[in-house]
């Protein structure tokens, strides 16, 4: 059959429409599913008390992984429904407008550290090594910070390995790792084959706190970017997260010094390094957030793998009670 010029047109009009139609199609249906997904994460655990609905700023929301699906859910009503994304990350926080995402693994790719702007456009793309471990971001949005769990050091044997680097959003400056830094413990420069840092917590663009291990013992460190040290404070910290006050450290103590007894979530004063356990007595292998001053967010897992966040006070009173069920990498935002 021999079509005219004008057929010919009306023709392609009309497949690019159906073309146009199933896109759309497949966004939406992309939409719902990860939706639906996060619909069906399973509901608080038998018997949990709802959390006190007080905690973070008047009106704010908190951002949170709902099946590894960036979502948001306001803080007054943190069981309530949530905004989910189709953006998938196996770690991600958010501070000052930036969310750092750190992607699972596909078998095309290694996991990446994506920043993203408030909207969630990519901003930077860092190809990554390693098991997604910990983000964080400091409060301006401008420092990024990630830990891997990585294999192949000879010293590991048969523990573990991490590498922790810190990105400047704003110069583009990359650390890639932060075993390059000299660390000084009491005062004495500390050199050592074994040496892993991890779990970066932000005071602002240039220091920052973070856990420094060696021969067995973690302890806190603070971190100069300017002059690449990391300066040992106190022993048996891991995970550290800062105030917003800055005044304290929430951090994972391990029992008896033992990881293998697991953790106890603790608040260090930095003024006068006194230890604080706090309500949360089951083990707690997380980096915990602030949701204020006052009370701490966490995530622990349930029998069936499931992500729960919790939270607790800051200054050892109270009960810990469920924050937000089927979620895990809690970050306070503003108020809308």
């Amino acid at each position: 059959m021999i079509l005219t010029q004008r057929t010919k047109i009306l023709v392609t009009a009309v497949a690019a429409a159906l073309l146009a139609a199933l896109a759309v199609a497949t966004v939406v249906t992309a939409r719902h599913d990860a939706r639906a997904d996060a619909a069906r994460s399973p509901a608080a655990p038998a018997g949990a008390a709802a959390a006190r609905l007080d905690v973070g700023p008047p009106g704010g929301r908190l951002r949170v992984l709902s099946n590894g699906l960036l979502s948001t859910v306001p803080l007054d009503d943190p069981h309530g429904p949530r905004t989910v994304t189709t953006r998938r990350c196996d770690r991600s926080y958010t501070a000052g407008g930036t969310t750092a995402c750190l992607t699972p693994a596909t078998a095309l790719t290694g996991p990446r550290l994506l920043v993203l702007s408030d909207d969630q456009r990519v901003r930077r793309t860092v190809p990554l090594t390693g098991l997604p471990n910990r983000t964080r971001v400091s409060a301006d949005g401008r420092m990024v910070a990630w830990t891997l769990f990585v294999g192949g050091d000879s010293y590991a044997g048969g523990g573990f390995s991490t590498r922790t680097g810190i990105l400047d959003t704003r110069t583009g400056r990359l650390v890639s790792s932060l075993e390059e830094f000299t660390v000084f413990r009491q005062g004495r420069r500390h050199q050592a084959a074994d040496i892993n840092v991890w779990g970066v917590t932000f005071a602002d663009d240039n220091r920052f706190y973070a856990t420094v291990s060696s021969a067995g013992t973690r302890s806190l460190a603070v971190g100069d970017l300017t002059a690449r040290t990391l300066r040992t404070l106190a022993d048996n910290v891991e995970c550290p997260s800062l105030s917003p006050d800055r005044t304290r450290v929430a951090f994972k103590q391990a029992i008896d010094a033992d990881p293998a007894k697991g953790w106890r979530l603790t608040v260090l004063d930095l003024a006068t390094l006194r230890r604080t356990p706090l309500a949360e007595t089951r083990s707690v292998d997380d980096q915990a957030a602030w949701l204020d001053d006052d009370s701490l967010a966490y995530a622990l897992q349930r029998d069936d793998g499931t992500d729960d966040i919790w939270t607790v006070p800051a200054d050892g009173t109270g009960t810990p009670r469920v924050l937000v069920p089927g979620a895990d990498s809690p970050a306070v935002l503003p108020k809308a």
